[in-house]
């Protein structure tokens, strides 16, 4: 049986998400408590399909040499469809539209469903309460958003972000909470070490495929990075941590995505930081890399085997920021052959809502982000 973009599920830490409009499905919770358990950590068997045990699951998928080899193995022989976008946050003239989620994201909804799998960041704390840290700008939403999420089209959402503990440990809490209340699926943060470093892990279409979500942001990244003893968020500050769940998710997973938090804010190009990094992910298992956070679109292309997006920009945008250009990534793991990339170009309007554009608007668009490879050195073409 293969289960549809509504129909399928998938499990992680310890939320589990059956798609919208979905029939009834068993779902089950699991929830690792410690780094070992990242990898006992396996997706949800579709009906009518023996489950494989965990031991059998990470022999069929271990790495080879070249770990980074993008490796889809369709076991239906159908091209499977995933959606990207950036960063997103329901408050200031953004607030107002939770008091509709069904219509949070406008027009675009439409091009996120129509994908198998679509994942962004959601920039934010999901609380009412709480201590703000000491930074510049703090953002918190109502519980609405992750049913705005779902609504919008939104499978999964990463938290690791340098605004998920905006109002501390009461407001991560709530966020934690809210994710689990709504059933929604979110990676990144956890209330230990092995749950926010933990993979979501879904099959679609016969693809086993694990998401993983870690920032790279160092403002308060010491105080913030989850602990075996602390709630918080998966933080390339432990760089051994984080190449460990690549690894141990490609244990699980012959695709791999990893979407990154990183970059300078304003910049079209990666920085350093990012250039170093992403390598490092590539060779630990890494299939697809995405990223966010420096309000910008930057490029994307191949990195060898793994395809890199380095920044998808603001996506619903709480203001006017360095740039109101944005858009949704697709790609497509074919059957036989690389994965296939496609950039559908937007704006952030005056209501903070991505509008698609159309005609020469998009053409010029399209054509501006293809140009953003050559300083994200990155190639057109798997190498």
């Amino acid at each position: 049986m293969t289960l549809t973009h509504r129909e399928r599920s998938g499990t992680y830490h310890g939320l589990v998400s059956s798609k919208r409009l979905a029939v009834s499905l068993s779902l089950a919770i699991a929830v690792t408590g410690a780094t070992s358990a990242l990898a006992a950590c396996t997706a949800a068997t579709p009906p009518n399909r023996a489950p494989a045990t965990p031991t059998a699951t990470a022999a069929a998928h271990r790495p080879s040499p070249a770990a980074a080899r993008l490796d889809t193995r369709p076991g239906t022989g159908a091209p499977v469809t995933l959606a990207f976008a950036g960063d997103v946050h329901f408050t200031g003239r953004t607030d107002a539209l939770l008091n509709d989620p069904a219509t949070a994201f406008g027009p675009i909804s439409a091009i996120l469903k129509e994908a198998d799998f679509t994942a962004l960041n959601l920039e934010t704390a999901v609380t009412g309460r709480g201590t703000p840290q000491p930074k510049t700008y703090h953002f918190r939403a109502r519980p609405a958003a992750f049913t705005a999420l779902r609504e919008g089209g939104v499978d999964l959402a990463t938290l690791a972000n340098n605004h998920v503990l905006d109002y501390g440990q009461a407001g991560l809490a709530d966020t934690l909470a809210a994710a689990r209340a709504a059933r929604f699926p979110i990676v990144g943060i956890g209330m230990n070490a092995a749950q926010a470093w933990a993979p979501y892990v879904t099959t679609i279409k016969g693809v086993k495929i694990a998401i993983i979500g870690v920032s790279q942001v160092a403002e308060l990244a010491p105080e913030w990075v989850a602990t075996s003893t602390r709630p918080g968020e998966a933080n390339a500050i432990d760089l051994a941590s984080t190449l460990a769940a690549v690894r141990a998710a490609k244990r699980l997973a012959s695709v791999v995505i990893v979407f990154m938090h990183w970059g300078t804010e304003g910049t079209e190009c990666p920085d350093s930081n990012q250039l170093s990094l992403a390598p490092r992910l590539a060779a630990a298992g890494a299939s697809i890399i995405i990223g966010a956070h420096a309000h910008m679109l930057q490029g994307s292309g191949w990195l060898g085997h793994t395809f890199v997006a380095y920044g998808m920009a603001n996506f619903l945008w709480w203001e006017n920021s360095y740039s109101t250009a944005t858009g949704v990534l697709m790609l497509t793991l074919q059957p036989h052959g690389p994965l296939t990339s496609r950039f559908i170009p937007a704006v952030v309007s005056a209501t903070g809502q991505p509008i698609p554009l159309t005609g020469a608007a998009a053409a010029q668009a399209q054509a501006h982000y293809a140009s953003l490879r050559a300083c994200a050195e990155l190639t057109a073409q798997p190498g």
